[in-house]
């Protein structure tokens, strides 16, 4: 690999890198990454989330949830190599975890229209600026 005359006794030869590795603007960046951390926290404090009763058929389904854990929990405790076991328990956390998402509802508060278009305008224009600090500057 050849030096070429330009980068021999020139410190200033490699240009230091921005955001992302290119030559993009740093502080572009950290601008726009401040407007979309602002803005997602502003518009997450709208929103209230709560649970409702797992239902099967209008019967509360939990405890036949905890089932195919609670078998591989066991098959686990007289065998750890059990394959049926690992399975089990996998599957029913992912079933515990699955029914516990869906089961959620989510509601965005009741504020200004005002409020919501500041929070929805630093968010898009935080997500904006970063993506343009990633691009390589001309």
């Amino acid at each position: 690999m050849a030096l070429d005359d330009s980068e021999i006794g020139n410190p200033s030869a490699e240009k230091p890198r921005g955001a992302g590795g290119t030559p993009g603007g740093l502080g572009e960046f950290f601008a726009g990454l401040a407007m979309a951390i602002g803005g997602g926290y502003l518009l997450l404090q709208q929103v209230t989330v709560s649970s409702g009763y797992w239902q099967l058929w209008g019967y509360n389904a939990f405890g036949l949830s905890l089932i195919p854990l609670l078998i591989g929990i066991g098959l686990l405790f007289f065998d750890g190599k059990s394959k049926l076991g690992w399975l089990l328990t996998a599957g029913g956390a992912l079933i515990i975890l699955l029914g516990i998402i869906t089961n959620l509802t989510i509601f965005f508060r009741p504020t200004s229209l005002f409020n919501t278009l500041i929070m929805l305008a630093l968010l898009a224009g935080g997500i904006g600026l970063v993506a343009r600090s990633l691009r390589t500057k001309a």
